[in-house]
Parts: structure tokens; sequence; C-alpha cells
């Protein structure tokens, strides 16, 4: 059984480790909010990570078989449903709701 000031030590160091790692984002990133790099990458990459996304999803997609209608169906949605009312929310939702419905029943194999 390990002595009282060693547990207590330990509780200690281990509460001023957590309280650092969590305080430590706030103090980097205080400075890097005035960065105009900071402020050109927030700008553009939510549509970077998004092209990233699409190409990830889609690189191995066989085209020529019948299965491949149901994600870019997906996707047509998605980008419709954005283009029409510019929520990510909606056009998220309602392409995985198209995809789930297509790929589960008229594409399920």
């Amino acid at each position: 059984m390990p002595d009282a000031r060693y547990a207590i030590a330990a509780i200690l160091v281990t509460a001023a480790v957590t309280w650092a790692l969590r305080a430590l984002p706030f103090a980097v990133l205080a400075p890097m909010r005035a960065s105009t790099t900071v402020q050109y990458l927030s700008a553009r990459m939510p549509a970077g990570v998004m092209v990233i996304l699409v190409v990830y999803c889609l690189h191995d997609l066989p085209m020529t078989q019948a299965r491949a209608v149901a994600p870019l169906a997906a996707l047509a949605v998605t980008v419709a449903l954005h283009l029409w009312r510019r929520s990510a929310v909606l056009s998220i939702l309602g392409g995985t709701v198209a995809h789930v419905t297509l790929a589960s029943t008229i594409f399920a194999h």
C-alpha cells in the first residue's frame, strides 16, 4: 500500500498535467487567431476537406457496375440539397438517407 503522501503527490501531479494539457490548446491558439494564414485556411479548408472526402469515398467505386448508382445518386442528392438550401446538416442527412435507402433496398446484393 503506498504512503499517503505519495498518493496525494501522484494525484496532484496527475491533476496538474491534466489541467495543463486541457489549457495548452487555448494558450497556443490565442495568438494564432490574428494570423492571416489561419484566417485564409479557415475560409478555404472546409471545401478542401469535402473534396478530399468525396475523392476518397469514390476512388475505388466500380463505375461499370450497378452498385455504383447508390453512392453517386446520394452524392447528387447531397449536392442538390446543399445548393438549394445551403444547409450542411440538411445536405448531409439527405445524402445519408438517400444512400442508405438505395443501398439497402433497390441496389442490395
